[in-house]
């Protein structure tokens, strides 16, 4: 379900996929022939520190200045396009799935509106919502019917138009993160039962399950990237530069070479499996929308650290496998232009971008 999307009549190229995070801005867009993808380019730019908190934006001059130079280094081509969909953090996002009895189209809209406010710490005032009925139910009630439901602040949204507004770009739609996620990740030759996405990024760690294709539940942690970083800082006594080298290097280490390097990042990932299995245990016992999640999808920076996943698929006793976001992507006999260490830190702008292909279609 995309947000706030805009329609534009008289445009009919692709839309950027702009994904901006506390520490990052990537782009990424693609334009389609038939059934044919054809990637035109990606960009990457750091964030200076403080310059986005907890998903919201703090200084903007700064993010203008990320965009620019994400955009201007964009390779194999130059992103043209001023269109953009945009990613919003997990964090400043309410995504509910609620039921309601049987009503009709107008009747849901009112009934949605008080169900909004009953779910969600704001007034309906101070927020833009969107929903959708599902087709359907998740909840396997026939006498109701099942409605997903995404509600965020309009002071985080308007902050973020009017940013990416500055960088001399339009905002046509916005998308939660793990929604974006999801249509990269998520094959849609494939039916899914359940799948956990894990989000293991520069600044946080986020949590999506999807369950035949609905998200149905989110949420995150301060596990990321800065914190492995620091603890093998502290442990080695090394600048985080070195300790990120390190890390690209020698990955977590190893519990039977008696490594430094797994001491002092082994607290953090235990973290990290208590609270994947806190969300499994939520998902199945509370939610009860399936009654297994049939694989973990790992993506974000950190995914691709040595010893990850197998740490965190030893230690869950589950599949955990590293996300894949082309699957969803024909390329014909072409290889993807990402490095494929690199394309899952890429997850969520190839998801923005794919929802940009001919997004004006796509309401």
């Amino acid at each position: 379900m995309s947000f706030l999307n805009k329609k534009i009549f008289d445009f009919n190229g692709s839309a950027l996929g702009l994904d901006i995070n506390d520490l990052a801005v990537r782009v990424c867009q693609f334009d389609r022939e038939g059934s044919q993808d054809h990637f035109l380019g990606f960009g990457f730019a750091p964030v200076a520190p403080g310059s986005v908190y907890d998903g919201e934006i703090i200084k903007k001059d700064q993010i203008v200045l990320a965009i620019k130079n994400a955009l201007r280094t964009a390779q194999p081509k130059k992103l043209k396009s001023k269109k953009v969909i945009c990613s919003i953090s997990e964090n400043k996002a309410f995504l509910r799935i609620i039921s309601l009895p049987k009503m009709s189209l107008e009747e849901a809209k009112e009934a949605i509106k008080w169900e909004i406010e009953a779910n969600i710490p704001l007034k309906l005032s101070q927020v833009y919502y969107d929903w959708q009925i599902l087709n359907e139910n998740i909840s396997s009630d026939k006498e109701k019917m099942d409605v997903l439901v995404v509600a965020i602040s309009q002071k985080v949204v308007d902050n973020l138009i009017e940013t990416v507004e500055e960088a001399g770009l339009e905002v046509v739609g916005l998308e939660i993160e793990s929604i974006a996620q999801a249509r990269s990740l998520l094959s849609e030759k494939v039916s899914h039962k359940a799948v956990l996405i894990v989000d293991f990024n520069e600044r946080k760690t986020g949590f999506f399950i999807s369950s035949k294709g609905v998200p149905c539940f989110t949420s995150s942690i301060p596990v990321s990237s800065q914190s492995i970083n620091d603890a093998i800082s502290k442990e080695l006594e090394v600048s985080i530069e070195e300790a990120e080298k390190i890390k690209s290097t020698y990955g977590i280490g190893s519990d039977f070479k008696n490594s430094n390097i797994f001491s002092a990042v082994k607290p953090i990932l235990e973290n990290l499996v208590s609270e994947v299995e806190r969300s499994l245990n939520f998902f199945l016992s509370e939610l009860k929308y399936s009654d297994n999640v049939e694989k973990i999808i790992l993506c974000g920076k950190e995914a691709n650290t040595k010893g990850v996943i197998p740490f965190i698929s030893k230690r869950l006793g589950r599949n955990v496998i590293l996300g894949d976001p082309w699957v969803n992507v024909n390329l014909g006999n072409k290889l993807p232009e990402i490095e494929r260490h690199k394309s899952v830190e890429y997850a969520t702008a190839i998801g923005l971008a794919l929802k940009g292909v001919n997004y004006e279609n796509n309401y």
